[in-house]
């Protein structure tokens, strides 16, 4: 039998309650904002460890450096001594410390080249760890963004 307009049908609606994706806009966008604050805040103080811990190790190992050159130098005056009068038994005492200063100054350009090429693979100390963090989180909410839309 068919109903006719008049007929009376069930006019009942069903109320869901709001689960987390019925969540307005405005909600949305606030736990997006608290959430950002939340892990710029984290990164920051990642950052921040990340940057201090290095800069104890390098505080550290200048300190032992500067100490052992310290010492080094003193080494060094005793075996250039030793080495002037050594090579003054065969010949003037000028050219031997000549021939010793040479030698010394070619060790010191090989050593400062070495010390550049090092240096520069330390600098800018730059926290590394952060950096991908970060990038995995710009990575991730980007995913998540292109999710939402479809």
């Amino acid at each position: 039998m068919a109903e006719s307009y008049g007929d009376a049908k069930d006019t009942t609606v069903s109320v869901k309650e709001p689960t987390r994706t019925d969540r307005s806009t405005a909600e949305l966008m606030k736990q997006l904002s608290d959430q950002t604050v939340t892990l710029v805040r984290q990164e920051l103080d990642l950052a921040k460890a990340e940057v201090t811990e290095k800069g104890k190790r390098a505080g550290l190992g200048a300190g032992m450096f500067g100490g052992a050159s310290l010492f080094g130098i003193y080494a060094l005056g005793a075996l250039t001594a030793c080495a002037i009068l050594a090579l003054d038994l065969a010949m003037k005492g000028w050219l031997a410390a000549l021939i010793v200063a040479v030698a010394l100054g070619a060790i010191a350009g090989v050593l400062a080249l070495i010390g550049a090429k090092n240096v520069k693979k330390g600098v800018p100390p730059t926290p590394d760890e952060t950096i991908e963090s970060v990038r995995e989180d710009v990575e991730w909410t980007k995913q998540r963004a292109r999710e939402g839309r479809r």
